[in-house]
């Protein structure tokens, strides 16, 4: 680790120039810092240009898309800061206050994450993320503190929070150091709330701390509906069951996602005759069981 090197940002490129360069432009560069960008394999070559606009920023070419967590790792792996800021390319800073993550981080060895206030960026910017609500034990879902409303200043409290959010997370190189790199059998969604639970289990605490604000502009890159998110959100919901429930707390939870959310979408899917949707639904939970015993999950 370089020794003058205090905090490190981390983002992935995947066909997303226009906002990965909106995301530097918005980054008051210092000594202190380094900006990675890993490129995942972006179709056009996308590492060159981002190289060309901005020299002081480091780009990692991968030669194939590593997803979310594959690429993040690559990232970390490479990265020198004390702190790590991972934050998604389609984000913009306004205030950039990463200062106030960091006295977060400092103010206590417990801490581990410290995740800053998310706001839309569209629009009269409303919230989407002031902390999480615990995940359920049977439904598997859960819900971003502040989702859609106007921020009139309701979450200006820090508090303790079950799980990072995946589009800004600042962590402690020493703590990644003892719970391990992200999990890459996600690829994408669901790996955040993964690692959460294993900082977790490695006894660290995940804070939101409104010092610091992001704008998100939100899932441009696979979009909201798509047959891909359909993929991975059912193949992944079954996935973070099987790494993190246990007793009945697991065959609740598969019982319910099996026998009923599975059945109500395909349904669904049917009767609007949502072919593509159906069957990344049905491939979500055949590629799941067809790999439940392999080393991927295990």
């Amino acid at each position: 680790m370089h020794p003058e090197c205090e905090l490190s940002i981390i983002t992935i490129n995947y066909n997303g120039l226009k906002d990965t360069c909106a995301l530097i432009e918005s980054i008051p560069f210092n000594d202190k810092m380094e900006v990675i960008v890993v490129d995942n394999a972006s179709k056009n070559d996308e590492a060159s240009e981002i190289e060309r606009r901005f020299s002081q920023v480091k780009v990692i070419k991968s030669e194939k898309n590593l997803g979310f967590a594959g690429g993040n790792n690559l990232g970390i792996q490479t990265a020198q800061g004390k702190y790590l800021f991972i934050i998604n390319n389609d984000t913009l800073f306004k205030d950039f206050n990463v200062q106030a993550l960091i006295d977060r981080l400092e103010s206590s060895s417990d801490i581990g994450i410290a995740c800053p206030k998310i706001r839309f960026a569209w629009g009269t910017h409303p919230l989407q993320y002031a902390g999480y609500t615990p995940l359920s034990k049977v439904t598997v879902r859960n819900r971003a503190i502040g989702f859609g409303e106007e921020d009139q200043g309701q979450y200006e409290d820090a508090h303790p929070t079950p799980y990072a959010h995946g589009a800004a997370m600042l962590i402690k190189r020493e703590a990644i150091e003892k719970v391990g790199l992200m999990p890459e059998c996600y690829f994408l969604y669901y790996e955040e709330l993964d690692w959460s639970m294993m900082f977790t289990r490695a006894d660290y605490q995940i804070w939101y701390d409104p010092g610091c604000t992001i704008y998100h502009k939100e899932s441009q890159a696979t979009g909201q509906n798509s047959p891909l998110r359909t993929y991975y959100i059912i193949r992944n919901r079954l996935l973070l069951v099987r790494r993190n429930y246990v007793g009945i707390n697991k065959w609740l939870a598969y019982s319910y996602l099996m026998a009923i959310v599975v059945p109500k979408d395909m349904l669904r899917y049917a009767i609007h005759g949502e072919w593509s949707l159906l069957s990344a639904t049905s491939r979500g939970v055949c590629d799941f069981i067809s790999n439940v015993q392999s080393s991927i999950i295990n």
